[in-house]
Formats: C-alpha cells, sequence, structure tokens
C-alpha cells in the first residue's frame, strides 16, 4: 500500500535526523530532502511524477563544420582530439590519446608535478587507418603509469612551437570512504544541445565521466563525411576530455555497418580512436571491462556484443562480480546503452534479453544504480526486478535491486524522445523529455548525492535528486544491528 504525503514527508524528515551523524555533510543532506519532500523516497514504490515541462528546443542539427567549437590548433601538425582514460583497474593511470594530422612525429608524453617542469616521459604508439575513402590523421596513444594517487599531473604532447600543455588529477587511493565525484552523460553528439550539455557538466566540479554510449553519431553521414565527423567530435570534446578522464561504454550509433561502403567490421572508428584499459580486468574485448576509482568499482558492458550464457562478455562478468569486495569499494555501478526498464514509447523492452540474462545477477550482488543511455530522454526508477514476475511490465518493488537510470539526453540531431507511455508504471519514479546530464557525488561508504541537470535554454537547472543508500552498507548494518538487539 502507497503511503500517503504526509507519510512521506514524516519519513523524509525521520531519514533528516537519521543522518545527521555525518557531520559537515548534514547540512547539505537536510537541503537535499527539504527540497525534495514531494519527490518520493526510492524504496517506498510509490507512484511516479511526469514532468509537465516542455523543452523551448535549440536547433536539433549538428554545429557547422566552420564553428570555432571544431577549430584545430594553429601550427604545422599540431596535436589535437586529446582525451584521457583511465589505464589500468585501481586509477594509478592514464591513456593519453591525441591526433597529428601531416605526419606522425612525436609519440612522446612528458609530464610532471610542476607546470611546465616535466621530469618524466612516456612512449607510446601511433597508427592510422581508413574508413571506406576517409583516411585518419596519425593517432597517438600513451599508457602514462605507476602514478600517484590523489595527486595533479601536468603533460606535454607534441614538438616543438606546436606542443601543447594540459593537466589531469589522479583519484584517491582506493578506499571505502574515499569521496569521489562523477558526471553521467549519454548520446551526446555534436549539436549546439550537445554543446550545450558539455558546458553544463563541466560547472559541476565532476571528475570523471561515465559515458553510456552513442558518441559522435558520424553514422548518420556516409562516405568521407563520417571520418570527418569522428574527428569534429574529438576536438568538440577536448575542452573536457584533455583534463578529465571519460570511461567509455559504447552504444548502436558506433556499430557502423555500411555494406555498401564495404565497412562491415562493426566498432571500427571507436576502436581506432578511444582505448579502454580491458586488459586490466582480464576482458578479452574492449567494449567490455571494469575499473575501481576510489570507492566504486565501475563495470561497463556493451549492449551490441554478444552476452548470452558461454559468451565472452557472459564468463567475464560473471568472474568480474565475484571479484567485487565491497569491503574496499563499497559502491558498484554498471554501465550499459540500451536500458533495462524503459517506460518511453521509443525503445519499449529493447533490452528485454539482457534483462533476462543480467538481472538476477545485479540483485545477487547488490548493484546500486545501473546508468542507460539510448532513449532520448530522462528516467529514473524505483528499486525494482522482475525476478518474482518474470514480466519487464510488471516489475515489483525489490529492495535487492539497482536503481535504474536512463540519461541518453545529451543532446543529438535526432530529437527528443517526448512519447512516453500513459500511465506512468508504478517502476518508474521520475521522467522527462529533456536534454541534460547527471552527477553521482559518493560521500562515503553509505550515502551518495544524485542530481539530474536540465539544460534549460542555456542555464543548469537541477532538477531531480536524491539521497543514495549503499546497498552493502545498509545490508550490513541491518545485520549488525539484529546481533545487537538479539543480544
Amino acid at each position: 500500500m502507497n503511503p500517503s504525503y504526509a507519510e512521506r514527508v514524516h519519513l523524509q524528515l525521520n531519514f533528516q535526523v537519521d543522518v545527521c551523524f555525518l557531520g559537515k555533510e548534514s547540512m547539505m543532506i537536510k537541503v537535499l530532502l527539504l527540497s525534495s519532500l514531494l519527490l518520493i523516497s526510492i524504496s517506498s514504490g510509490c507512484a511516479g511524477l511526469t514532468s509537465a515541462f516542455i523543452r523551448n528546443e535549440w536547433p536539433s542539427v549538428d554545429i557547422p563544420l566552420n564553428n570555432d567549437v571544431f577549430a584545430v590548433p594553429k601550427g604545422y601538425n599540431a596535436p589535437h582530439q586529446v582525451h584521457i582514460t583511465q589505464g589500468d583497474y585501481d586509477g594509478k593511470a592514464v591513456i593519453i590519446t591525441w591526433v597529428t594530422a601531416n605526419e606522425p612525429w612525436s609519440n612522446i608524453v612528458r609530464y610532471g608535478l610542476s607546470e611546465g617542469k616535466y621530469d618524466f616521459s612516456a612512449k607510446g604508439t601511433v597508427q592510422n587507418y581508413t574508413f571506406y575513402n576517409y583516411k585518419s590523421g596519425y593517432i597517438h596513444q600513451c599508457l602514462v603509469d605507476g602514478l600517484q594517487y590523489n595527486t595533479k599531473y601536468y603533460y606535454e604532447i607534441g614538438s616543438g612551437e606546436t606542443s601543447r600543455n594540459f593537466w589531469f588529477q589522479t583519484p584517491p587511493a582506493i578506499h571505502r570512504d574515499s569521496s569521489y565525484k562523477f558526471a553521467i552523460i549519454g548520446d551526446l553528439g555534436q549539436t549546439y544541445n550537445s554543446l550545450s550539455t558539455l558546458e553544463h557538466y563541466m560547472q559541476t566540479g565532476a571528475q570523471t565521466i561515465l559515458f553510456v554510449g552513442d558518441l559522435s553519431y558520424a553514422d548518420r553521414y556516409d562516405n568521407h563525411d563520417i571520418g570527418v565527423r569522428w574527428d569534429s567530435w574529438g576536438q568538440l570534446v577536448e575542452r573536457s576530455a584533455a583534463y578529465h578522464p571519460w570511461l567509455w561504454s559504447t552504444g548502436n550509433h558506433e556499430i557502423e555497418y555500411f555494406p555498401h561502403l564495404g565497412e562491415v567490421i562493426p566498432f571500427r572508428n571507436f576502436l581506432h580512436r578511444y582505448p579502454t584499459p580491458f586488459s586490466a580486468s582480464k576482458s578479452s574485448s574492449p567494449l567490455w571491462y571494469a575499473v575501481r576509482r576510489a570507492s566504486a568499482h565501475i563495470i561497463i558492458l556493451s549492449s551490441y556484443s554478444p552476452f548470452v550464457k558461454y559468451t565472452p562478455q557472459w564468463k567475464w562478468l560473471e568472474q568480474e562480480l565475484k571479484k567485487v569486495d565491497r569491503e574496499k569499494t563499497p559502491w558498484l555501478i554498471v554501465l550499459m546503452h540500451a536500458p533495462i526498464y524503459n517506460s518511453n514509447q521509443a525503445h519499449f523492452l529493447e533490452a528485454e534479453s539482457m534483462k533476462v540474462v543480467f538481472e538476477s545477477w545485479f540483485c545477487h550482488y547488490k548493484v546500486d544504480v545501473i546508468f542507460a543511455g539510448h532513449v532520448h530522454a530522462y528516467e529514473r526508477s524505483y528499486r525494482i526486478s522482475s525476478i518474482k514476475s518474470n514480466v519487464s511490465s510488471y516489475p515489483s518493488s525489490d529492495k535487492s535491486a539497482p536503481v535504474y537510470i536512463t540519461v541518453g539526453d545529451g543532446g543529438n540531431q535526432e530529437g527528443l524522445a517526448n512519447r512516453f507511455r500513459d500511465p506512468q508504471p508504478d517502476y518508474s519514479a521520475f521522467r522527462e523529455a529533456s536534454y541534460g546530464h547527471s552527477t553521482l557525488e559518493i560521500m562515503n561508504r553509505t550515502h551518495a548525492f544524485y542530481h539530474w541537470n536540465r539544460n534549460d535554454d542555456g542555464k543548469r537547472v537541477p532538477t531531480d535528486s536524491f539521497v543514495l543508500h549503499n546497498q552493502y552498507r545498509g545490508d550490513s548494518h541491518r545485520r549488525r544491528k539484529l546481533k545487537r538487539d538479539s543480544i
């Protein structure tokens, strides 16, 4: 039976008192809860909210190639499309990638602890490739490892007058109380809305981006322009990706299966341009892998690679989930592209097969939250599963289940998915057809703050928020309490 509004307020206020032990964070929690009294508790299973907001949509067209946001640095063979990602399992390495247009030149990264003072260097690799009648620039990839935790590094790439300088910050050491802030972005593309999402996320102070697939939307072009639009997208995101690691997952727009062009190897452009640390987690493919960062264990899955029983992805995930140590990394986060639970007409039930294969594992291992994209709208679920009913349309409340969040609202040219199913299903907590991004700020082993931020006429508007309770620590606390009470 669903609690009344008054009961929900009472529950929220009681929780507000319970979390006062958090000290300096307690005031933030109080403000968050008081501003969210009309939002339903994540575990209550109450009827959700469909936002009445109507997006005054900016043009859903790609930014012209002559726009300054795609400008390549001046000078012969200057490095561009610079981006970094985590380079190992535990956050003490980065992979730095960049492109030179005219010739390979240096593939050395010089780095150090002071700006302009580079005491160390690492040597990378360089390659190029063709895609139909497009020939890429020279793509440099360099692993910089053996780094110190919680340290700011400055790095330089290129040679002579066209060398370029950037920086990155390593995460804190792996620890159950390491705080950290992630941004979550999906289905970005390269429209004016995409640029707005990027600019807004960069105001949040997020330290790493969890990207849930569909990067450039270059596959909406043809022939030579496919490669050109991969280049322009790489230049667009450099403003962030050269400084903050992006953890990549792939979507349907990365498949790029074009028999009419003679291009039939899936993910070719992505795999040449965006490396992942897959071997560090003993994965056999760059498309699925895992990393640990601060207090989080993050698992990236591929919605468009085989995943049924006994396939390489299935076997890998089975072993990776067994390796998760919730005492060291209490937060367990999963990324995928196609959402398992979705009440939009767009892509409805499209990920049903992955749900059937993996949902019982997600509940058994008490995954905290699963982020997906694909649907060009925002939606958050309660903790629910279909394990009992075995029917996605009628899941039930399940305290062991993850929260499912769809953030396929980055801003691409396909536009918004604004046809939600009516009535809103009981499992759906909040949904809105707008562009935006999310942040997840882990405070300690028990609590994290989550926000979804709407892009509204050039402004970042916090719209949906809640306190996420850690699944594993919550169970441990309940077990300890029962034991004490029984003494």
